[in-house]
């Protein structure tokens, strides 16, 4: 069943029934795009996302990622776990080790669904990787939930995700603003992530966009895996071809990885760092004056969507399709304003890989 707003305003009504001390505790409401189809392209209506009070059983909800090797995703699974412990539901959360492993996480979500799952959210590897797999899943009259990267699939349940795309603008407006058309020239390596996959191929989309018609060049781009060390050997290996950069921009651990490696060769002053997307590791860069700027999707609040999405379609409840939460540029001019509880995880957080 999908989203009509009178019953999701409905809903939200019952929502803010809730004490003022519970709800003052809880993450909701939240603003949100909601997309009028599962196409990035599609209508948006701005609205205030409000989940279910608890659900009507302990559905059994199967969560896979394509790795736990960074703080992105750190992020996500604090918001599905977290999610699932207050509504009442449980959580199998398996992650694949790497974007290079799409067969590894296919055989763990069949193995999930195998073990009885009633529902399936995935962080996609592949954009068009996981389609067989989905329709396989959705045969069995199992929701599917896209969360964070996108996957091509028209079986798909529902999506809770922004535009990578638009992310990838966000980085790209910041640097055109810097350097616009006839202004000081400025040389960029870019690093949009591994190559194939969907959010990767959407940011680099919107990048370009974003900084065609600027004084800004992009003087080489390199895809990569998100661990911090293929990211550093990608940075060490562009230095050495580039000593004239300007700027490094590029996925969070591209971020991370840079301020360490530019410190040891002297480079702070002459080439700067943006992401086009946050964590824990850029949020401190930002606030120590090391990363310029990142666009922050709202990590913990898709993941805590996702799960939200699942229980509403288990229940037939009424959901929205398609739906991410605003984007939000951090500066370091901005940054003390910026709330980390809707991105980061906390401080010491663990993954969480199951919950009962």
């Amino acid at each position: 069943m999908k989203h009509t707003i009178s019953t999701l305003m409905a809903s939200a009504a019952v929502a803010l029934t809730m004490s003022t001390a519970a709800h003052a505790q809880e993450w909701f409401p939240f603003p949100v795009e909601v997309w009028e189809t599962m196409a990035m392209d599609s209508a948006r209506t701005k609205m205030d996302y409000e989940p279910l009070e608890k659900a009507s059983k302990a559905w059994d909800i199967c969560v896979s990622f394509p790795h736990m090797k960074d703080a992105y995703w750190l992020g996500v699974d604090y918001g599905v776990t977290e999610e699932a412990k207050r509504l009442g539901v449980k959580a199998n959360v398996v992650e694949a080790g790497g974007y290079t492993e799409l067969n590894t996480q296919i055989s763990q979500i069949e193995d999930c669904v195998s073990a009885g799952a009633d529902a399936v959210i995935i962080g996609a590897i592949s954009f068009d990787g996981l389609n067989n797999l989905v329709g396989e899943i959705r045969s069995k009259d199992i929701p599917v939930i896209d969360v964070i990267n996108g996957m091509s699939s028209e079986e798909l349940s529902a999506k809770s995700l922004v535009s990578f795309g638009e992310m990838g603008a966000k980085a790209g407006e910041f640097l055109a603003a810097e350097h616009p058309s006839g202004g000081e020239a400025a040389k960029v390596a870019w690093f949009p992530g591994p190559a194939g996959a969907g959010w990767v191929e959407a940011g680099n989309t919107g990048f370009a966009g974003a900084i065609e018609g600027s004084a800004v060049e992009v003087v080489d781009t390199k895809y990569g895996d998100t661990g911090k060390e293929a990211q550093s050997k990608l940075i060490e290996d562009t230095l050495e071809a580039y000593p004239d950069l300007d700027y490094i921009v590029g996925t969070a651990v591209t971020a991370e990885a840079a301020v360490p490696i530019l410190r040891s060769r002297g480079l702070t002053d002459q080439i700067k760092v943006v992401a086009y997307y946050f964590t824990p590791g850029v949020a401190q860069g930002i606030s120590r004056g090391q990363i310029l700027a990142a666009p922050t999707d709202s990590t913990v609040i898709q993941g805590r969507i996702a799960v939200d999405q699942a229980v509403r379609i288990l229940e037939g409840k009424d959901f929205m399709m398609h739906v991410g939460p605003e984007l939000q540029v951090v500066t370091q001019e901005n940054y003390k304003d910026f709330d980390p509880t809707s991105t980061l995880a906390p401080d010491g957080f663990r993954p969480v890989f199951s919950v009962e």
